[in-house]
């Protein structure tokens, strides 16, 4: 029997009815802990359910995401020295990032979260009691944000991703992809994500990770939901970006 159960989950993007699936899912099985890997609330119809939900879980651990550092900061703080786009098609899309996470930012602001999001930290360590030392960050180790430990990396480049973590197992999200590879003696772990996987199963993504005295297992798990309903809800709300996150959900 496991000492323990944690549900570890990613990349939730403001879409609570992925999160719902994710969570009843959850509750089927049963479980002592949440792992929250970053990116909660923007690119997504419901910035605040999502929130609403993640703060009330039991036992839980979250580290951020670039999303939700952007949602703080905006995309392009000011003092980066970054000047507008010449094309058209450049201004426009900046134009809709600034309003998607003004956007994001309004709705987390309206519901009290700003503070607790602003509060989340890099990245979190776990020891289990087998002695694996457990890092949980978004992208990778030191990094919220970039090309994150993907499975288009070679050996020598998650290595060096990982180079002096001091984590025997590095659980991260952020590329939206599964990824499951040990490079020498270091396990990175991939969870996927809740809201768009970057795959072609489109269903919400979570692992169960179960921890025994001497060792651990992770388990990854599948959940249907609604994505046309999502793609709605974009309309519905008059998302900034709806156009382009409803030909992402839809994949036109």
């Amino acid at each position: 029997m496991s000492l323990m159960k944690v549900a570890v989950f990613s990349d939730v993007h403001g879409n609570a009815l992925a999160l719902d699936a994710v969570l009843a899912d959850i509750a089927l099985i049963g479980v002592d802990a949440f792992w929250v890997v970053g990116d909660l609330v923007a690119n997504g119809p419901d910035p605040a359910g999502p929130i609403r939900k993640l703060r009330s879980l039991p036992n839980a651990l979250f580290v951020r995401g670039n999303t939700d550092r952007k949602t703080l900061t905006g995309p392009n703080p000011a003092g980066t020295g970054m000047g507008l786009p010449a094309e058209p098609a450049k201004l426009r899309n900046l134009i809709e990032t600034e309003q998607n996470f003004a956007w994001t930012r309004g709705a987390i602001t309206a519901v009290g979260a700003l503070d607790w999001l602003a509060a989340i930290p890099l990245e979190q360590r776990v020891t289990l009691p087998d002695g694996t030392r457990v890092l949980i960050v978004h992208a990778a180790p030191g990094h919220d944000d970039g090309p994150g430990i993907n499975p288009q990396l070679n050996h020598q480049e998650i290595a060096t991703a990982l180079d002096g973590c001091n984590a025997d197992l590095v659980i991260v999200g952020h590329t939206h992809k599964p990824l499951d590879k040990t490079v020498n003696g270091m396990r990175a772990f991939a969870v996927g994500s809740v809201s768009l996987p970057a795959t072609s199963d489109r269903r919400a993504m979570w692992t169960l990770l179960r921890v025994e005295e001497n060792s651990y297992q992770l388990e990854r798990h599948f959940v249907e939901y609604d994505i046309d309903q999502v793609v709605r809800a974009l309309d519905q709300v008059r998302h900034p970006a709806a156009e382009t996150l409803k030909r992402k959900f839809t994949g036109a």
